[in-house]
């Protein structure tokens, strides 16, 4: 899927909610340049070996490359500027000229934001919602789909001890209420935003699995819900496994995701993902012929 495409995507799925019908997911393919990701970190620290790992996600059917040159696992220190533009730069550029397929810039710096796009990025992924100082003008000025996270706290001490007195769901609409308030305020459009309520941010087991069983509710917004559980630890707390066992368990949230109205799936399985929706999304299908 080229930019075009995925505006037009948006624009569709940007409407006032209307009673649930399975759709497809569109997969958003991780691609981490870094050194500490906790799955994929030092793997595609080379401009050609993320480029190729980025092609493999897009032949296995990811439909957006999202790269991320800073980790946000839990514990995760934040990174120079400098470093950060040095990491997501060159495979931006690069796999620009490869393929004509959307690619997004998972960062959380207005500069990153602007060069990231600049070099041909076409979405921004912040994990931070967009409350960094100048990410909004930033934002606003680039035109651009946002989606926007939410995550209790930051990276590096989000998981120590969070709660939520009125319960997951409750934070969760009155945090994206206020976000998309203060985007719009900022002049950006609200049909270029996406909705992400952080699985693994800042979040109990118990908060990850409910905000999976009530996802439906944040479509009241009319815009498109982003999900990304893939590896993450709450599938190793429920299954008590590592995260190279976790594949079965990220499909299985990834599919329960989409049953429940997700159109964006992140993931570092691209193939097996794909093949997942493409099933249940063949069943829907079928279910719809007369004879």
């Amino acid at each position: 899927m080229n930019s075009e495409q995925f505006l037009g995507w948006l624009e569709r799925k940007s409407q006032p909610p209307s009673s649930l019908v399975f759709e497809k997911p569109l997969i958003m393919g991780v691609l981490n340049v870094t050194s500490d990701s906790f799955y994929d970190g030092g793997k595609y620290l080379s401009v050609d070996s993320a480029c190729d790992q980025a092609l493999k996600l897009i032949a296995c059917g990811a439909d957006l490359i999202d790269i991320g040159g800073e980790s946000t696992k839990p514990g995760a220190p934040p990174v120079p500027l400098d470093v950060e533009l040095s990491r997501v730069l060159p495979v931006i550029k690069q796999l620009r000229v490869l393929a004509d397929v959307c690619i997004s810039i998972d960062t959380n710096k207005p500069e990153v934001m602007e060069a990231a796009i600049d070099a041909g990025a076409n979405v921004i992924n912040d994990v931070y919602a967009l409350r960094r100082d100048g990410a909004l003008n930033v934002a606003a000025q680039l035109d651009v789909p946002v989606c926007l996270m939410h995550m209790k706290g930051e990276p590096r001490t989000m998981q120590e001890n969070p709660s939520y007195p009125e319960g997951i769901m409750k934070e969760l609409q009155h945090f994206f209420k206020e976000r998309i308030d203060k985007c719009q305020k900022a002049g950006l459009n609200k049909n270029k935003l996406i909705l992400d309520p952080g699985f693994g941010f800042g979040k109990r087991v118990k908060d990850n699995l409910k905000l999976i069983y009530h996802l439906n509710e944040l479509r009241s917004f009319g815009l498109p819900i982003l999900l990304g559980v893939s590896r993450k630890s709450t599938i190793g707390a429920v299954l008590n496994n590592e995260v190279e066992q976790r594949l079965i368990g990220s499909i299985t949230l990834g599919i329960y995701a989409a049953l429940k109205g997700t159109a964006i799936i992140r993931t570092h399985d691209v193939d097996e993902t794909n093949q997942a929706l493409t099933m249940i999304n063949a069943i829907y299908q079928a279910a719809k012929e007369i004879g």
